[in-house]
């Protein structure tokens, strides 16, 4: 795959990556969401999710160090005992499938999560422990085999009453744990090469700045209009990896 790999499109990588890693400490989520549609013409449909996961240790590690003092640790293990072996059984999934049915799964996942996001933020304080526990589940099976659902983990955690940097940070520990269980999965698959570890390491380092950049933004700017402007790029992100796998599929 390096071989392949023009300068340009690195650079357009790296740039993207840093943009997303700053809405991401802003918002709580972007690099899984923005970099699949820039990825998946680079690295082709099936290193996608591996490569993202692999990148998101990175994010997620560099967000939960920024907001660290903010993290809520009870929500955050209710969570991970569920979501931890659904995770792995949706990552294992993932590495079964063919190409073109991978990039018509992800933009699913990609549109389905706006309205998702938005219908769970009407249950805010409204989520139960119980709730809690099975969204996790549900969260986990996702999270494993595909790519842009850290909208769908912020969404419950504020259906429970967490807000601001407290979202922020118990997202990124939740993810962290997560994204490394899963990237063993794709690790013992052989789903991951050395050039997969390349372009997820250049993301990740790329997406770090933008993180603690965005530590000092969090104060100073809403979220509403970074949330919309984020909604129309992962529709038409969504449409295009659709679009991109049925023109891919045989027949």
């Amino acid at each position: 795959m390096l071989a392949d790999v023009t300068l340009t499109q690195y650079a357009l990588v790296a740039l993207m990556s840093f943009l997303a890693g700053a809405l991401g400490g802003v918002t709580g989520y972007g690099p899984g969401l923005l970099l699949p549609p820039i990825l998946l013409p680079i690295v082709g449909p099936e290193a996608v999710v591996p490569v993202i996961g692999v990148s998101s240790i990175f994010s997620n590690a560099s967000r939960l160090v920024a907001f660290r003092r903010d993290l809520d640790l009870r929500r955050a293990l209710i969570v991970v005992a569920l979501a931890l072996p659904a995770s792995a059984l949706g990552a294992w999934g993932y590495t079964m499938l063919s190409g073109g049915i991978i990039s018509v799964i992800i933009g699913a996942v990609l549109l389905i999560t706006v309205p998702t996001r938005h219908a769970l933020m009407r249950l805010r304080r409204h989520l139960s422990t119980r709730g809690l526990m099975a969204a996790g589940a549900g969260f986990g099976f996702l999270m494993g085999g595909t790519a842009g659902t850290g909208v769908v983990l912020l969404s419950i955690l504020l259906a429970t009453g967490l807000n601001g940097a407290a979202v922020i940070a118990t997202d990124a520990g939740i993810s962290l744990v997560l994204s490394v269980v899963k990237v063993a999965v794709f690790q013992a698959a052989g789903s991951l090469p050395l050039s997969s570890w390349i372009m997820a390491l250049l993301i990740g380092v790329s997406a770090t700045p933008g993180v603690f950049l965005a530590k000092r933004l969090l104060g100073t700017l809403s979220n509403r209009a970074h949330i919309r402007i984020l909604d129309v790029i992962v529709s038409i992100g969504g449409v295009i990896l659709i679009v991109q796998g049925l023109r891919a599929m045989p027949g």
